[in-house]
């Protein structure tokens, strides 16, 4: 009879079972000698046997239907097959008498009822095997999952930490893929300038190549850079240290689903286009350039409007009169800054009633998530009810807790921004002695609000802490002793902080 060899390995990774495949040809060929065994052909694969479709397989099956063959020699039963269609089409062809022997060193096989029922039962048993070990796999990873501890490749910005078990950070991406997330919350760039930007700063692969638009997207899209992580599904709050807060995270969210794109620029500069509208018909003012100087005019879309041009140089002494309002002097950035020492130490007290209260809903949560698991076993919800009230639930629990490390570590973290503010308030009249019309811009557009033009004349309302700067004595002028001279709204304003936060911090600092 002539046989064909087969040898196979469970996986294609060429460092793996290379052992296995060398051991199994030289044993197989010494049991071939000894048996006197005629071998035409030796078949070397390296798949999983677990699903039907090996190619190799495959055309040596075809080969001993074409007669080329009468039969397969090899180490076990389970390296020929570990499914149920592979083993069944083994048994089809010795039951058609395509196929006339099996040849194992460490299984006997005839063809006869006895020898069929015994191979059933190895092919049976290898299929068991596979299952069961799949099961143990899936088993191991979930509880994996519960720890907090996520499985398989690192994402961009982490490392796997092999030793350790552990995901860690990567000392020369995390720091980028930070900037990342920052830079497209900004809303002012698209995904394609966003990829060359970062590139350009010097995040790449761990393998050096610069990342695609479609790579970007999906790290802007991964909750494991705020502190979780996905598992068949299912949402779990892991153990790794986050890049980025969740509410950065839904920002990035809110702007990729409104698919923001970025205002081209024209290559002519107007310094205060975009930035006024008419105080008479609230058109926008717009701007042009004619016989070398540049005017701004209303645009005149919506009804007929008296408002005649401006040249730029008399609009921009309009706006440094408008932010000679908002110009803080010396001495009152002295005194504001002593009286924000002061509330610093009001809020370090009040601040432990509000760590208190965020670490009751973080306790409120965890009982839901307990109580929500005890229904999903005793079967009172469905798997897919419990998958979608835990990960809501979840992501709640996270950005709790994320608010309350935040609260933790920097307790009283208004000062910084309080103090730049005032800083920046205290600039102003350098913005206004330079010679920078686009940085003059930009400071009343962050300080005002409604900026009208009206008779060549700026008018408009102080946004937030810039409004209490406008009743502020001229520059010079000596805060006075025993009488409230004015207040500044607490920084919260500026950095944009949550209901909760604002009702314990919004607060005014007064000078008497």
């Amino acid at each position: 009879m002539k046989y064909f060899i087969y040898a196979r390995k469970s996986t294609d990774e060429p460092e793996r079972q290379i052992l296995s495949i060398e051991a199994q040809i030289e044993e197989l060929r010494e049991f071939a000698n000894k048996e006197g065994l005629e071998v035409l052909k030796t078949y070397i694969e390296s798949q999983t046997a677990k699903k039907p479709g090996r190619p190799i397989f495959n055309e040596m099956l075809s080969d001993i239907e074409k007669g080329k063959a009468d039969g397969i020699l090899a180490w076990h039963p389970d390296r020929l097959a570990r499914n149920s269609m592979d083993g069944g089409k083994i048994i089809y062809l010795i039951d058609a008498g395509k196929m006339q022997s099996l040849k194992f060193p460490t299984f006997w096989f005839e063809d006869t009822p006895q020898g069929k029922f015994m191979l059933n039962i190895a092919f049976g048993q290898s299929k068991y095997y596979v299952d069961s070990l799949s099961e143990n796999v899936k088993r191991g990873l979930r509880q994996k999952a519960r720890k907090g501890e996520a499985s398989g490749v690192a994402p961009t910005g982490y490392l796997n930490n092999r030793l350790a078990k552990k995901i860690v950070k990567d000392p020369e991406r995390f720091d980028l893929i930070i900037k990342l997330f920052r830079l497209y919350a900004t809303g002012k760039h698209s995904l394609k300038e966003t990829k060359r930007i970062i590139t350009k700063r010097g995040l790449t692969s761990r393998r050096n190549k610069a990342l695609s638009t479609s790579n970007i997207q999906m790290i802007l899209q991964n909750p494991f850079y705020y502190g979780a992580f996905l598992s068949n599904g299912e949402l779990y709050q892991g153990t790794h240290p986050p890049a980025i807060s969740k509410k950065l995270f839904d920002k990035v969210q809110a702007i990729l689903k409104d698919k923001s794109r970025p205002k081209k620029r024209s290559e002519k500069v107007y310094a205060f286009r975009g930035l006024l509208r008419c105080g008479e018909c609230g058109c926008a003012i717009t701007s042009e350039m004619q016989k070398g100087h540049t005017y701004y005019r209303c645009t005149k879309k919506r009804i007929p409007c008296s408002q005649k041009y401006i040249r730029e140089e008399g609009l921009d002494e309009e706006v440094k009169a408008a932010l000679q309002k908002v110009s803080l002097p010396d001495n009152w950035k002295i005194e504001l800054t002593k009286e924000l020492e002061k509330e610093k130490r009001e809020d370090e007290r009040a601040g432990f009633a509000f760590s208190q209260n965020l670490k009751a809903q973080i306790k409120e949560c965890n009982a839901k998530l307990d109580k929500l698991l005890d229904n999903q076993l005793e079967g009172i919800i469905t798997k897919e009810e419990y998958v979608e009230r835990k990960n809501r639930l979840l992501n709640k629990k996270i950005e709790l807790s994320q608010r309350l490390k935040a609260f933790e570590k920097k307790n009283c973290s208004w000062l910084e921004p309080a103090n730049r503010f005032i800083l920046e308030a205290n600039q102003v009249q350098n913005a206004i002695n330079g010679d920078d019309l686009q940085e003059r811009a930009r400071i009343l557009q962050k300080a005002g609000s409604n900026l009208v033009l009206m008779d060549s004349k700026i008018k408009y309302f102080p946004r937030g802490p810039w409004e209490i700067l406008g009743n502020l004595p001229v520059s010079g002028a000596e805060p006075r002793s025993g009488e409230a001279k004015n207040s500044i709204a607490c920084p919260s304003m500026l950095r944009g902080l949550d209901s909760n936060q604002d009702a314990m911090f919004q607060r005014h600092v007064s000078y008497h």
